[in-house]
């Protein structure tokens, strides 16, 4: 069979439970190869008989694969071995040209932060690590980067997340066989404290915040109101008018909605209003939208379901999306909005994530098992839900008053 192998030929291709091969008519030797079990790979044929393997559909898209069969079939013009080329160019790869070539693509295809998470690479290891081939990165090396690091003031939590993100991309290239031992396999993380990192709100914190923001919302009334009284006396057309018993921006059922389910910023952007069921009290992260890829449901208090009717009544026919920008597009913050409120309610070191903790450390604090708590915030592991554990200290009371009673 003979196409031209695109994005769009790859996703139509189809598994009949037999080996077969699309051949590119644009370049003569690029190859598509599907599997009798459904899996798919780039291949380069030079010769007669003779062909190496590219790479896994997914890892690269059609058009790099091509340029890389390219590159294939230059080099057996000039009588050097593919094979003994593509495993001298992946021993000398450095790390920059791994990410730029191989990893860039792959992570941005499969991860919903992929292009975050090569930001996040470049950021930190680029001005260090970026020509050094990928098996010279060593331990060592690594270890004095992220002691410098700490030094200078960075969280260990951060620094260890950092490292993280590094280590998946050597397991990826340890997985492609780009090289055959993961260089910082050995290199532990730092050890944290995780309920430093553990910021919810005092109760009085959150009377503030609450208190704020209604305040904000008396105010941007006001002021609509103002506007429109100036625009009548100069026969302007009028703002739209807010009623009383509406918000006056996205701003405050955000923050109760956050406050009040626990879900990620993300989520909360990409929400939309056929993730909420009104009659189930529930709203539902699709797994296309949540961190761990899996769907979870969430139930609705009083106030959620309040504030999720009211705020449905002002959007709905304007967009899909529970909280729509002004071009009905996803939010990619509300910093500006958020600070200015931190700031005015006196609340210091405190995220947006943070309000995520606030949900979980309330539920504890109010004696719901920490295996709910998993559930509810989509943790695939207990291990992320303990550093809410503490916040529960008259489990462990209970626990040891029990010794008092006991009969040896």
């Amino acid at each position: 069979m003979r196409a031209t192998i695109n994005n769009t030929l790859v996703n139509n291709l189809k598994l009949t439970g037999k080996i077969y091969e699309v051949r590119d008519t644009k370049l003569t030797g690029f190859i598509v190869r599907v599997s009798a079990a459904g899996s798919m790979s780039y291949l380069c044929q030079y010769g007669r008989s003779k062909r190496t393997n590219i790479c896994k559909v997914g890892v690269l898209s059609p058009a790099q694969a091509r340029e890389q069969a390219k590159e294939i079939l230059g080099d057996a013009a000039k009588g050097i071995e593919p094979n003994a080329a593509k495993q001298l160019e992946r021993k000398q790869m450095s790390l920059k040209k791994f990410i730029t070539q191989e990893y860039h693509p792959w992570v941005v295809a499969h991860r919903k932060a992929g292009k975050l998470t090569v930001d996040r690479i470049k950021r930190c290891f680029y001005q260090d690590f970026s020509d050094l081939p990928l098996d010279k990165i060593t331990v060592q090396a690594v270890d004095k980067w992220r002691t410098e690091r700490v030094n200078k003031g960075r969280s260990k939590y951060v620094v260890n997340t950092d490292i993280a993100t590094l280590k998946a991309v050597f397991s990826k290239a340890v997985e492609w066989e780009m090289i055959e031992v993961h260089p910082l396999k050995k290199l532990k993380p730092l050890r944290v404290d995780q309920h430093s990192n553990t910021r919810f709100l005092s109760t009085d914190e959150e009377q503030r915040l609450r208190c704020i923001l209604d305040k904000r919302e008396d105010r941007i009334k006001q002021e609509r109101n103002n506007a429109n009284c100036w625009r009548e006396e100069r026969a302007y057309p009028l703002l739209p008018a807010i009623p009383p018993n509406q918000f006056a921006d996205h701003l405050k059922p955000m923050v109760l909605l956050s406050i009040n389910t626990g879900i990620r910023q993300g989520e909360l952007f990409s929400l939309t209003w056929e993730n909420i069921h009104f009659e189930q009290m529930r709203l539902t992260i699709t797994s296309d939208n949540a961190k761990s890829g899996k769907t979870r449901h969430i139930p609705l208090n009083s106030e959620t379901l309040d504030l999720l009717k009211t705020w449905y009544q002002q959007v709905t026919g304007k967009a899909a999306l529970v909280f729509p920008s002004k071009m009905n597009l996803p939010f990619n913050n509300v910093r500006k909005s958020w600070q200015k409120v931190l700031k005015q309610a006196d609340i210091h070191d405190f995220r947006w994530h943070d309000l995520r903790h606030h949900f979980a450390s309330k539920l504890v604090m109010v004696g719901v098992d920490l295996n709910t708590v998993r559930e509810l915030l989509g943790h695939s592991d207990i291990k992320m839900t303990l550093r809410y554990a503490h916040l529960a200290p008259e489990h462990k009371a209970k626990a040891v008053e029990k010794l008092v009673n006991a009969k040896w």
